[in-house]
């Protein structure tokens, strides 16, 4: 809905029917009655009401879209109007459709009758369910938002659907959130595509769980200045991939703790420059050799596991894993991955896996090892 004159008018109406004579309208409940029903608004109110209403499981009669448009729209219609209409927006393109069925009529005539009305949705409610939980659950979306977002996902379906996902309007916050999010990621993609890079300051938690920038010995906000590429979304998270002009690799940055960003005069360093980015970034091979986003140099890592634990390395490393047989309950897998990441993925699932090599991987694990059973002897 968008205001005009004191007036709440929906946005897809008047992209349709150009300008509205506020004095013609007024509101109950959110939905546009006429006091003064204009016989032009007709059409775009039948198709409100097959988007309202209607879908595959639920069909309108043309009775019922007349009695629709007589108790919320104030309009009183005949059949022929409606069935002129809803032949119109099929013309138009919408796609609406209907059943024929053969009725006899009181002169012992048999007619053709068109009944049973709906609107084919973009969406069919299990794919918006999909994207509503892909919101709900989302770890870096503030809760406002959040919310914000859902209603509008429940606009693209009909009120059977609104009734279904009720239990989502309340969402906590289960992290500390930047309700620059979404201007991020506006800036990023508008610096991805002009090939500018970017300065921000970067965010870690407080003792509160607030989010606060990182600063430098002297107590001055640090800056962070960098080239952007790729922007990512993996284990509930987006991330920036970007470079440094201090660093040698490619570096991962949540894009969840960026903050105050601003668009960069330079121009972003040529990715075919960066070490190891000669041929261009290959982003399936790179999310599989940073587990969990850290940054830094790729090594070749070979490690044995259990078979039970094949469906994780699948998980995690792709095809980028070669498996070789070793024995009927294990396999020997060697991959090429972040170290410091695949030190954490090795502590994650430590029954099934032991590291081979490199044999600084091995060491650091023992060592890991060693403080845990002294921390909790």
């Amino acid at each position: 809905m968008v205001q005009r004159d004191g007036v709440s008018v929906p946005l897809w109406l008047l992209s349709q029917s150009g300008t509205l004579t506020p004095s013609l309208c007024t509101t109950r409940i959110g939905v546009t009655m006429y006091t003064i029903p204009p016989k032009k608004l007709l059409i775009i109110n039948i198709l409100d009401i097959l988007r309202r209403y209607t879908d595959v499981d639920h069909k309108l009669t043309q009775r019922e879209i007349m009695d629709i448009l007589a108790s919320e729209y104030n309009m009183e219609v005949d059949r022929k109007s409606i069935k002129r209409n809803l032949l119109n927006l099929k013309e138009f393109g919408y796609d609406v459709e209907y059943s024929e069925v053969e009725r006899v009529s009181a002169k012992g005539k048999t007619e053709t009758i068109m009944t049973d009305w709906f609107i084919n949705r973009e969406f069919d409610d299990s794919e918006l369910r999909l994207l509503v939980d892909s919101i709900l659950f989302s770890h870096q979306i503030p809760s406002k938002q959040r919310k914000e977002l859902i209603k509008k996902l429940e606009a693209l379906s009909n009120r059977y659907f609104e009734s279904r996902v009720g239990h989502v309007k309340s969402v906590p916050e289960v992290t500390a959130t930047n309700n620059q999010l979404f201007y991020t990621i506006s800036m990023l993609d508008e610096a991805i595509d002009k090939k500018r890079q970017v300065s921000f300051s970067y965010g870690s938690c407080d003792t509160k769980g607030k989010l606060q920038a990182r600063k430098n010995d002297d107590g001055s906000v640090r800056q962070y200045q960098a080239s952007p590429y790729q922007m990512v979304a993996t284990n509930g998270r987006y991330y920036l991939i970007c470079h440094r002009d201090n660093s040698e690799q490619l570096q991962n940055f949540r894009v969840d703790r960026i903050m105050d960003i601003k668009l960069a005069d330079a121009v972003v360093k040529p990715l075919r420059s960066i070490a190891g980015q000669e041929s261009g970034l290959d982003l399936p091979k790179h999310m599989a050799e940073h587990l969990y986003m850290f940054s830094g140099k790729s090594e070749r890592v070979r490690f044995k596991v259990s078979r039970a634990a094949l469906n994780h390395v699948f998980d995690w490393f792709g095809q980028g894993a070669t498996v070789k047989e070793t024995g009927e309950d294990s396999a020997e897998v060697t991959v090429k991955v972040n170290e410091q990441a695949m030190r954490y993925w090795a502590l994650q699932f430590n029954e099934y896996v032991e590291i081979l090599e490199p044999p600084s991987l091995r060491e650091a694990l023992k060592v890991e090892g060693k403080a845990l059973v002294k921390k909790y002897s």
